[in-house]
């Protein structure tokens, strides 16, 4: 099986970090060959973290339109952002799995891969003879990972969903807004994305596993899985507490966790973190040092969080006044003088000036042979021996055809061929 050499290490970024150039390595998971049968995000997100790694990662679509994710903005001319953001440093490879060559390719791809990765509903890839347990019987060392909205086993596994629904059925929704109001669209992706970067992390376990044992396995991910575990507070609040505490909307703040919240200056909003009893109390004699109630820093009712949860209905009127006398920039000045954690609430714009994003290197430009420069979101993987910065575009539709046939074994007349017939299909 023909493998990519190892990729070596962006100098420039090692030297940034403060890295010697001596520490260069392979990236880590470089000779690893990867299947991304998968649409939209959850399974792309994890291709793309896999191929930032070092894997050989080859994207397989069907005929004619390809991932759906192609159509979702935003747009420049016919290019979707978002297919490039989830799809850069991979293969692409598009072909007609229902025609028996084009099947038999696909098998043969299978055949060399280490890790299958496949986000479709239970039993929709059995059809097309590509299930774990048809794969499985033919490489036994493959690393099969499933994502779907409820999983491959209980009694809503067979229903189709997307993030939005995990999110609403795992109760994180309901406790986002304020009272009384619907609560709002979280606007990220988070079920998918917390399922993916899950999934990576499994999928590496799997691999590793393998390593002793010689077997693959299934790995069986759903996106309400992974949002009911992200719950910190919630669960374990409603059940040690005997059923009696049930997290509601709070709005701004967290009755539970005094002062730790989101408040508006003149010109903006801000948050603060002085929830930490010596945060506190740094944080008190602040607000009555300048303008706030005397003698508000010397409460000790306030001292403890306990005292302060119990109190914030009082609290908070005074925090909020405080901040509102202030622009954000003289807030923020003030807090960090006496370092209480804040911040204020930025736009996308500020986040991409923002000295911090830039040093750190999370923000990747690519070149892109149609669109020139792009510039799209890093991942937040940092290595002290390699730079996992992904400058490979995401493919064109079929773009690799003919290079991922060639290296499972088929002739250049048998390449040109499907190529005609329409088996593997490009632009």
């Amino acid at each position: 099986m023909s493998r990519p050499a190892a990729p070596k290490a962006n100098t420039e970024a090692l030297l940034r970090e403060g890295y010697p150039v001596s520490a260069r390595q392979a990236l880590p998971l470089a000779g690893i060959r990867v299947v991304d049968y998968s649409h939209f995000l959850a399974g792309p997100y994890v291709g793309r973290c896999l191929a930032a790694l070092g894997a050989e990662v080859i994207k397989v679509e069907r005929p004619g339109t390809g991932d759906a994710g192609r159509q979702h903005a935003w747009f420049v001319g016919e290019h979707s952002g978002y297919f490039l953001q989830q799809n850069m440093g991979k293969k692409g490879l598009c072909v007609n799995t229902k025609d028996p060559r084009g099947n038999e390719l696909m098998q043969r791809l299978v055949d060399s891969a280490d890790v299958f990765v496949e986000n479709y509903r239970p039993g929709a890839l059995k059809k097309l003879g590509l299930g774990y347990e048809e794969l499985a019987t033919r490489n036994p060392g493959l690393v099969y990972c499933s994502i779907s909205a409820y999983g491959h086993t209980g009694p809503d596994s067979h229903r189709a969903g997307f993030g939005l629904i995990a999110e609403a059925k795992s109760g994180i929704m309901q406790m986002v807004g304020n009272p009384g109001e619907a609560p709002p669209l979280l606007r990220i992706s988070l079920g998918d994305m917390y399922t993916g970067i899950h999934a990576v992390a499994a999928i590496n376990a799997a691999l590793l596993g393998r390593v002793k044992s010689g077997q693959g396995q299934h790995i069986d991910m759903a996106l309400y899985d992974t949002l009911v575990s992200m719950h910190e507070y919630a669960v374990q609040c409603y059940t040690l507490s005997g059923g009696k505490e049930v997290p509601v909307q709070t709005g701004h703040d967290m009755p539970n966790s005094t002062l730790y919240g989101v408040f508006r200056a003149q010109d903006g909003d801000l948050v603060i973190a002085a929830q930490v009893d010596d945060a506190w109390k740094r944080f008190a004699a602040l607000v009555a040092q300048t303008g706030g109630p005397a003698g508000f820093g010397d409460d000790t009712r306030y001292h403890t969080s306990v005292g302060r949860n119990a109190n914030r209905l009082e609290i908070l009127p005074v925090v909020r006044a405080w901040v509102e006398a202030r622009p954000v920039a003289e807030v923020l000045s003030l807090l960090d003088a006496i370092d209480v954690p804040c911040a204020k609430v930025q736009r996308i714009d500020e986040v991409l000036a923002d000295p911090q994003i830039q040093a750190r290197g999370m923000v990747v430009e690519q070149q892109h042979p149609a669109l020139g420069t792009i510039r799209l979101p890093n991942l937040p993987f940092r290595f002290s021996g390699c730079d996992t910065t992904q400058t490979q575009v995401a493919p064109d539709l079929g773009e690799h055809n003919a290079e991922v046939a060639a290296s499972l074994g088929f002739s250049n007349a048998q390449i040109a061929a499907m190529q005609a017939d329409g088996v593997l299909y490009g632009k």
